[in-house]
């Protein structure tokens, strides 16, 4: 079993119904996952997250967009660990977002 908690596991198996039969998700299947200590919001959360790695998946696959090398991979990871999200010109004196 994968080292996560009960929690997790519990929205876990909710995300894979989402997945796999969004149609049948029903009052039980919240009631459930609420029962595991998950409150709406982050099940609200997590259901759009879900939901939106799904449309990307889709459209990467039908519009034929290729995969970056590993090495793209890698260099991605080291300019987002060490220069985030914002390009430094993007950036004010603070160092923060203009």
């Amino acid at each position: 079993m994968a080292p996560i908690s009960d929690a997790e596991k519990a929205l876990f198996k909710f995300l894979d119904k989402v997945n796999r039969q969004s149609n049948a998700i029903g009052p039980a299947d919240i009631t459930e996952v609420k029962a595991a200590g998950w409150a709406e919001e982050a099940i609200y959360d997590a259901v759009s997250v879900c939901a939106i790695f799904n449309f990307y998946n889709r459209w990467i696959d039908a519009t034929g967009v290729q995969d970056m090398p590993a090495q793209g991979y890698q260099m991605s990871g080291h300019r987002l660990a060490t220069e985030g999200y914002v390009r430094p010109e993007e950036k004010g004196a603070s160092g923060h977002e203009k």
